[in-house]
C-alpha cells in the first residue's frame, strides 16, 4: 500500500518550508498569495489530507460529541431513542461533527466515563438523555463547565422561563391532549388514561395533556396507574373494562402500555374500542393503534442547533437563558 503523503512531502514539492505548509493549512491569510497558491497546487497534486489526529492536537479539540449508549432491554419503546441516536449522528455528520458512543449502566458510572472521556481530549461536549429531578450528571457537567444539552428538561421550577441547562423535549402534554381531543369528537365523552405511577416528570407531563383536555370539556375520567410493561397493562385494563362499561376510548402514556390495552380490549370483546399510544413504534402501527410519534429526527437537529450556536462549532457552556436555552418539539397524533 502507498504511503499516505505528509505535510514534509508537500513542502518539498512547493519549494517551502514545513511552517509555510502549516501556515497555508491554517492561517492563510498570512501567507503571500503566490506561495499560498503554489503550496495548494502540492496538496491537490499529491492528494495530500489532514489527519483528524492532528488536527486535534493542533486545535485542542476533538469535534466530537459523547452520547450514552442505553443497555439493551428488550422492550418496545427504545427504538424512540434509537432513532434518536441515527439522526444525532448523521446531523452531527453534515455540521464537521462526529458522535462517540459510551455504555454505562447507572447515572455515577456515567459520569465516570464522561469524566475520562472529556479530561482525555475524546469529546467537545456531551448529549444526555432520560433526565430526572436532581439528576447527578447534570449537576456533574455544570460544575465542570463541559458543553451539554440534554433530550429531556431539568425537571425544576421553571424550565422554560428560569431552565437550569440547555435542553430539548417533546412536548407530551401536547401530544396526549390531541390524542384525547380526538378520542372525545369520534369516540365519546369517557376517555380513560393509563400511565405510570406518580413521580414520573415524563409520565406526568403526558398525564396533563389528557386531564387537560378533558377539563376543557368539563369532564373527569378515571385514571389507571402501573409500571411500564404490556403484561402490567394488560391486567389493569382488563379489571377496568370489567368494572366500567362506559370507557369510550384509552389514552396511554407509552406504546407498550397501548399494546397490552390493545390484548385487555380484544380479549373482552370490545377490540374496536379506540386505544391512543405514545412513541408510534413498528408494534403499535402492525397492530393498527393510533400513537403520538415524537419526532426524534426533529429533537436531534434542535439539540446540535442549541450545542453549536450558530459558530458552527461547539461553544463554550453558556448561561441558560428563557430565550435560547430550549427547544420544545411537537409531537404528531398518527390515526389508525
Amino acid at each position: 500500500m502507498a504511503k499516505s503523503p505528509t505535510v514534509e512531502d508537500v513542502a518539498l514539492a512547493a519549494g517551502v518550508s514545513r511552517q509555510t505548509v502549516s501556515n497555508v493549512l491554517n492561517t492563510p491569510a498570512v501567507v503571500k498569495a503566490s506561495t499560498r497558491e503554489r503550496v495548494e497546487n502540492a496538496i491537490s497534486q499529491l492528494g495530500y489530507r489532514r489527519s483528524a489526529a492532528a488536527r486535534q492536537l493542533r486545535t485542542r479539540r476533538s469535534s466530537t460529541i459523547g452520547i450514552h449508549l442505553d443497555p439493551y432491554a428488550g422492550g418496545i419503546s427504545g427504538v424512540v431513542l434509537d432513532r434518536f441516536v441515527h439522526a444525532l449522528t448523521e446531523r452531527a455528520g453534515d455540521r464537521g461533527m462526529r458522535i462517540q458512543l459510551y455504555a454505562a449502566r447507572t447515572p455515577t458510572d456515567e459520569i465516570e466515563r464522561m469524566r475520562e472521556l472529556a479530561d482525555g481530549g475524546e469529546i467537545d461536549a456531551v448529549v444526555i438523555t432520560g433526565t430526572f429531578h436532581g439528576d447527578p450528571r447534570t449537576q456533574w457537567l455544570l460544575a465542570h463547565e463541559v458543553p451539554f444539552v440534554s433530550f429531556g428538561r431539568p425537571w425544576g421550577e421553571d424550565d422554560v422561563a428560569s431552565p437550569a441547562h440547555l435542553w430539548v423535549d417533546v412536548d407530551g402534554a401536547s401530544g396526549t391532549a390531541a390524542a384525547t381531543r380526538h378520542a372525545l369528537a369520534h369516540a365519546g365523552s369517557h376517555v380513560a388514561f393509563l400511565g405510570w405511577p406518580t413521580g414520573s416528570g415524563t409520565g406526568d407531563d403526558r398525564e396533563r395533556g389528557w386531564r387537560d383536555a378533558l377539563a376543557a370539556e368539563g369532564l373527569r375520567m378515571p385514571r389507571v396507574a402501573v409500571d411500564e410493561g404490556v403484561g402490567r397493562a394488560r391486567a389493569a385494563v382488563a379489571d377496568l373494562i370489567a368494572s366500567d362499561d362506559r370507557i369510550d376510548a384509552i389514552v396511554c402514556a407509552s406504546d407498550s402500555l397501548a399494546i397490552g390495552a390493545h390484548l385487555a380490549t380484544t380479549a373482552a370483546g370490545r377490540a374496536e374500542l379506540p386505544i391512543y399510544g405514545f412513541d408510534n413504534t413498528p408494534a403499535v402501527e402492525a397492530l393498527g393503534i393510533s400513537s403520538v410519534e415524537q419526532l426524534p429526527e426533529k429533537v436531534a437537529s434542535g439539540v446540535l442547533d442549541l450545542l453549536m450556536g450558530p459558530t458552527g462549532r461547539v461553544v463554550v457552556p453558556r448561561e441558560a437563558s428563557a430565550n435560547a436555552a430550549h427547544v420544545l418539539v411537537e409531537p404528531r397524533l398518527v390515526v389508525r
